[in-house]
């Protein structure tokens, strides 16, 4: 916990605004009579959080007043001899606060009941200017299987069936943090509706943090607050100096009603940091903060050692306006451990947050048959050949009509030939698809290799069929020619039929060989197979280290989790990359210490301060071809750019998979809706790339068809339809009197910025679009505007 000491300054002198900080706070909320549900208990007994008798172990929670990234909540468990209830599972109830107040954040520690997805999850506000306003959560599981999902509380267990049994699944609490309308006073809320057990939500704890009180409608001055200022994992080299990246958010604690040019940060604004162990080399730099808004920048530091460290915030002039001191620095390490508590600390890199679009490649053996019914993946071809092996399974059919009863998976590894494969072209498509990273399927859960896997096993390309390193080629042309398109690597942790991982199978992974579907009493070959003496340190582990250290891989996007030895991969992961000078990201899928969380085929309800990265084919249902599909099914370049801008608005990465055919070709219907697409970045991913989702939210929440985004120099405002004549925007956005907005799709709009205005009343934005040309770009229906600041 920080121990926060604030000098408050306030300048009042000709030419400069009067500045207040004041130190950003919260106020428990008391939910006590509204809990409904015992989600906690000793030894399993009493506590139902799922409606199925299982509960968290309540002498592993914290107790009593617990403070996370700022915030203060009451937590309602004692010292371990709980028992009642202790949380609320929402059910419209009514939440009234003692006293109407005007809010900037509300903070809720929760957890949903499910075990699987995350799910939308809606609050009424409602305020006292009898308005009210619908504010959504992407609300996350308190356990996900096999995947790591991991809160702000974590737990190694939960008791199931009111006994002291566990389930050995890790369980979190997590925590979440949102804008609230400050035009008026907030009075109550409406919590979610009731679910069954499964998508239930409950809440835990309530923090709010106040507006700053406005004397009058005249308001002069501005209200600042240093929300956080986190040392980061993060790096970028100046000079020849490895600066550590700080990321400072600031608040404007003044409701939205106070918004003018003398309540807001209109011109350069430095923030820099100090300490006995800390240095600035770069300052941060913040150019626009209106009332109620919040902006985050990072600082670059030389940090030597631990200490407490002190925010200077200057004015344009370089005056000081203000000092925030007491927050612990924290220098990168100098050598990572196997520690997962040290590995927790890790964090996505500045340019994984910065690319927001990747190319996912899912090809190998699978890409021989290339078949599934519609809503199948076609990568798991030999998975669901065999489950269940008979006539009332379609692949079953399939493989029989086709292929007839000889044949069995690995007959089809001759015909993976990649006899058309340039990775020239791959990268060159990439790049103009304008992706700015690649993930590669290295190995499925196949287990056969597109990379040189040495004296593991011989099951993979560089040994059978092409017989080429194709990992190898297209990172090397990646490099090669496009220095700046990043390069991941999957890795599938299991293999469905390895005899080596027999020893550690579980559900659809369950390792040992397959029986013939057609001949039940034989076993069908593991092809390439060597001698190892266990999977996970004979295999896995040299795999993953071989692809970070061999091929230099900068994402290991691994795939289902289970048993692992991650945290010394990781540890091995990040040391081998801070030696090449390089920064890396690891997911959810590892089993183990992630930095970012990958939902699949699903795009969130709301804004996730955790880094995030969505996933999903160009086909509907699969990632691997699948000839089953017709081309007017692939996603075109509309629901590319809708979806990318979408998923950035909310702070995560667009992941669209390709599949290639077995002879390495990207088939025309995926490659020309990826350059389509690409087309409409190339004019307009100004509001795409090195973008940051906005405080206030991603979307208007009375136009659910605009999406916002932010950088340092502007704030943009994307349509997912066509406007008219104008573009009506009905929510206050950082505008201010000066300030330029261009079309990014017309070419004219340099130099025609269009008109606007905004209503004197509620704020919102009105753009005259009489003379901008509206065709799609690429075909892409999306179109871009954006907000140019402009220094008073």
């Amino acid at each position: 916990m920080r121990s926060l000491q604030v000098v408050f300054v306030a300048l009042n002198f000709s030419g400069v605004l009067a500045v207040s900080l004041v130190p950003f706070t919260s106020t428990a909320v008391s939910l006590t009579d509204l809990f409904n549900n015992q989600a906690a208990s000793v030894s399993g007994s009493g506590g139902n959080f799922d409606g199925s008798g299982s509960s968290y172990d309540v002498t592993l929670l914290p107790t009593g007043v617990w403070t996370y990234d700022g915030i203060s909540y009451e937590l309602p468990w004692d010292d371990g001899t709980h028992g009642g209830n202790d949380n609320v599972v929402t059910q419209s109830q009514a939440l009234t606060l003692p006293e109407p107040t005007t809010l900037h954040e509300i903070h809720m520690l929760y957890a949903l009941d499910s075990t699987q997805v995350d799910t939308a999850k809606t609050f009424v506000f409602h305020f006292a200017d009898q308005s009210a306003e619908e504010i959504q959560m992407s609300a996350k599981a308190w356990w996900q299987w096999p995947e790591i999902n991991l809160g702000v509380i974590n737990t190694p267990y939960s008791f199931v069936n009111q006994t002291s049994v566990k389930n050995l699944n890790a369980t979190s609490i997590f925590q979440w943090s949102a804008s609230v309308p400050s035009r008026s006073a907030l009075e109550s809320i409406t919590l979610p509706p009731d679910t069954e057990p499964g998508s239930r939500l409950h809440i835990f704890a309530i923090s709010i943090t106040p507006s700053a009180p406005s004397s009058s409608e005249n308001v002069t001055g501005l209200i600042l607050s240093i929300r956080r200022a986190q040392f980061s994992t993060r790096w970028a080299q100046v000079n020849e100096t490895r600066a550590q990246a700080v990321q400072v958010t600031l608040a404007n604690l003044l409701p939205i009603s106070a918004l003018s040019a003398n309540t807001s940060i209109n011109s350069p604004y430095t923030i820099e940091i100090s300490g006995p162990t800390v240095s600035t080399v770069v300052s941060g730099t913040i150019k626009r903060l209106v009332p109620s808004d919040q902006v985050s920048v990072d600082v670059l530091v030389i940090t030597n050692g631990t200490s407490n460290a002190t925010v200077t915030i200057k004015d344009e002039q370089g005056t000081v306006v203000g000092l925030s001191g007491g927050w612990p620095a924290m220098p990168i390490p100098a050598e990572w451990t196997a520690d997962p508590e040290l590995l927790g600390t890790h964090e996505t890199p500045t340019w994984y947050n910065q690319a927001k679009y990747g190319i996912f490649v899912h090809w190998g053996v699978y890409s021989v048959p290339a078949w599934a019914p519609e809503g199948t993946y076609a990568e798991w071809y030999n998975w669901d050949l065999h489950n269940p092996p008979n006539s009332g399974n379609p692949f079953y059919v399939h493989q029989l009509d086709t292929y007839g009863p000889s044949v069995v998976y690995d007959d089809f590894i001759a015909n993976f030939t990649a006899s058309k494969f340039n990775a020239s072209a791959w990268v060159d498509l990439f790049d103009s698809a304008g992706a700015k990273y690649f993930v590669l399927v290295t190995k499925h859960h196949d287990g056969f290799a597109l990379f040189d896997t040495g004296n593991t096993t011989h099951r993979g390309s560089v040994y059978m069929g092409p017989q080429r390193d194709l990992l190898a080629e297209l990172f090397h042309a990646a490099k090669e020619k496009k220095p700046w398109l990043h390069r991941g690597t999957y890795y599938s942790m299991p293999e469905w039929f390895s005899p080596d991982y027999a020893p550690y199978g579980f559900s659809e992974w369950p390792g040992g060989l397959a029986r013939n579907v057609f001949y039940p009493s034989e076993l069908e070959p593991y092809t390439g197979r060597l001698n190892i003496s266990d999977y996970l340190a004979d295999l896995q582990l040299p795999h993953m280290l071989t692809l970070a250290e061999t091929y230099e891989t900068e994402i290991m996007w691994c795939d289902i989790g289970g048993p692992n030895r991650t945290p010394e991969f990781a540890a091995q992961f990040y040391n081998n990359a801070m030696a090449k000078g390089l920064q890396v990201a690891i997911n959810n899928r590892c089993g183990a210490v992630p930095d970012f969380f990958t939902p699949e085929y699903q795009t969130l309800a709301a804004i996730q301060t955790q880094k995030w990265e969505t996933n999903e084919g160009m086909d509907p249902f699969s990632y691997g071809l699948n000839s089953n599909t017709n081309a007017s099914q692939y996603k075109n370049a509309t629901t590319i750019i809708q979806t990318l801008v979408d998923v950035v608005s909310k702070n995560g990465n667009y992941l669209l998979d390709v599949g290639p055919t077995a002879e390495g070709e990207i088939i025309a219907p995926m490659a020309n809706n990826l350059l389509a697409a690409g087309e409409w970045l190339g004019s307009s991913g100004g509001c795409v790339y090195n973008t940051s989702y906005w405080f206030k939210g991603a979307q208007d929440s009375v136009n659910g068809t605009l999406r916002f985004l932010t950088t340092p120099d502007t704030f943009c405002i994307v349509s997912l339809v066509q406007p008219s004549q104008t573009l009506s925007v009905n929510t206050q956005i950082p505008i201010l009197l000066g300030d330029e907005i261009v079309y990014l799709g017309d070419s004219n709009t340099e130099v025609s910025p269009l008109a606007w205005s905004t209503d004197p009343n509620t704020g919102y934005l009105t753009v005259d679009l009489n003379n901008v040309r509206l065709n799609p770009i690429g075909g892409a229906e999306a179109w871009a505007f954006q907000v140019r600041y402009k220094a008073r």
